[in-house]
């Protein structure tokens, strides 16, 4: 079964059993931060004076209150 659908959603269930629901969002942090180039998940503190993840919350707020939606008319 690997290399299926099937396979890798087993897969994941049982990552998560053995390592807790946070392990996909471990990982990534620790790709995220292994970069050089920055990244949203970066400690480094930029000319802004922010870090990454400070940046993208910012960033992330801004975008969430942008309506893709037109005023009702």
């Amino acid at each position: 079964m690997a290399g299926t659908k099937e396979g890798g959603k087993r897969a994941a269930e049982t990552n998560i059993k053995k390592y807790g629901l946070d392990f996909y969002g471990r990982i990534g942090a620790i790709g995220g931060k292994s970069g050089n180039t920055g990244g949203f998940a970066s400690e480094v503190v930029g000319k802004d004076g922010l870090t990454g993840k400070q940046r993208a919350r910012i960033v992330g707020a801004v975008g969430g209150t942008i309506s893709r939606r037109g005023k009702k008319l």
